[in-house]
């Protein structure tokens, strides 16, 4: 018989919904997922993971779909990932709406080295988990999927629908994962993104970044004979040296509203040299080079301002040099995104953490990217609210804290009372 602690019961402060033998289970649940190395790029044992996953969700109770991301999809985003198939899990309990949808990307980043275990075979120690995804984010994944059990298992009548979402290729941008997922096969009405923001925090909205290349074109010549030619490197290191004395003069004067969690989170941010190209030879004066940039957008901001800002700047400063071309190329946008914080998502579990951790957690722009901004772009409330500390994430012996699943995973039972049941 399925024993459940009764609402109002408390294990060191915490409100407990969820049984210790479902704890236990999902933890092995946990170590399951790591033992699956869904490594991206290029998108290795996706195909297991969607069979193992399925199985996971058909036992407790949810219809499952799944589907393959179309190969012309994956192709104009990675076309190293075109030989691997992309699949989308989705699990769905109840009828109607509000609908209420639990995201989960599984694919995880290359290890790398210096590990004091393997990375693909989970320790527990301590009150820890590590393997690589054990925070980024497959604990997010154990932890509603614990909660989910336990409220499938406790309400057999519920209105509206429960769906849990198990999406790939969030670690390369999220286009053929969560943004496939929302355009194509299910737009729900509120969306949990189980990202590692603490069970202390809510993000609310991430900043949006615009990626791109300034290229300055020269003249190449024979390494002998440079005045024959015009060094494109040379020119290169004079606009990027001038470009970002200028622009962190502009950024450093804008404040955004929100709270990121740190004070200079605030400020919107420009990195230059990330990735440079160019040059051929040793012998060689290059007649092509170019740097990259990554402007980091806060929501107050937009994109086509954003690069029609870089574009004014780098003009600019390119009539000073007649004797060269330059260009801007971008590579990469994502909009900045934002759920309002009076929002019946954002209360509603803010709320429901209170009940259950005794306090409401912060309100908080995550500084990098999320698979948020697919929900909101649609019309969605969408937050990311999930087990950490994500610092961890993508780190050497990168670990989840066991208490962290356990009160998240009941934040998210207290959090579907309150929308289901009421």
């Amino acid at each position: 018989m399925y024993m459940v602690y009764e609402s109002g019961s408390s294990k060191g402060g915490i409100k407990m919904y969820i049984s210790k033998e479902d704890l236990d289970w999902g933890i092995k649940l946990l170590s399951d997922m790591i033992s699956i190395a869904t490594v991206n790029p290029p998108g290795k044992n996706f195909d297991l993971f969607a069979r193992y996953i399925s199985n996971v969700l058909n036992d407790i109770g949810m219809f499952v779909d799944v589907v393959e991301v179309p190969r012309d999809v994956v192709e104009d985003i990675c076309r190293e990932c075109v030989g691997y198939p992309r699949y989308i899990v989705v699990g769905r309990a109840g009828f109607g709406k509000p609908v209420i949808q639990f995201n989960g990307h599984y694919d995880v980043v290359p290890a790398g080295s210096g590990w004091s275990y393997n990375p693909f075979k989970a320790v527990i120690y301590n009150g820890r988990v590590f393997g690589r995804g054990a925070v980024d984010m497959k604990g997010g994944i154990a932890a509603f999927i614990i909660a989910v059990k336990a409220f499938l298992s406790r309400y057999k009548e519920f209105r509206g629908s429960i769906e849990i979402a198990l999406v790939p290729d969030e670690e390369i941008g999220g286009g053929s994962g969560s943004g496939y997922l929302v355009k194509y096969i299910s737009k729900p009405d509120y969306a949990i993104i189980a990202e590692p923001s603490n069970s202390s925090s809510i993000w609310i909205g991430h900043k949006g970044a615009l990626w791109g290349f300034i290229e300055v074109f020269g003249k190449q010549s024979h390494g002998s004979t440079p005045w024959r030619g015009v060094n494109a490197f040379e020119y290169m290191a004079k606009i990027a040296t001038r470009f970002v004395e200028i622009y962190r003069n502009v950024l450093e004067s804008r404040v955004s509203v929100y709270d990121y969690g740190v004070e200079r989170g605030a400020m919107p941010t420009i990195n230059i040299g990330g990735e440079v190209k160019g040059g051929v030879k040793i012998n060689v004066v290059p007649g092509y080079y170019a740097f990259s940039f990554d402007r980091r957008v806060v929501p107050e901001e937009n994109l086509d301002d954003v690069e029609k800002e870089i574009a004014e700047i780098v003009n600019r400063i390119a009539t000073n040099y007649p004797e060269i071309q330059v260009k801007i190329s971008i590579t990469n946008r994502l909009n900045p995104a934002l759920t309002k914080p009076e929002s019946i998502l954002v209360t509603k579990m803010r709320k429901a953490a209170k009940a259950v951790i005794g306090f409401e957690p912060k309100l908080t722009v995550c500084v990098g990217g999320l698979d948020l901004h697919y929900y909101i772009e649609q019309g969605v409330e969408a937050i990311s609210y999930g087990p950490g500390p994500g610092e961890n994430a993508h780190i050497v012996d990168e670990y989840i804290l066991i208490d962290e699943i356990e009160k998240v995973a009941n934040v998210y039972i207290a959090f579907l009372e309150s929308m289901l049941l009421s």
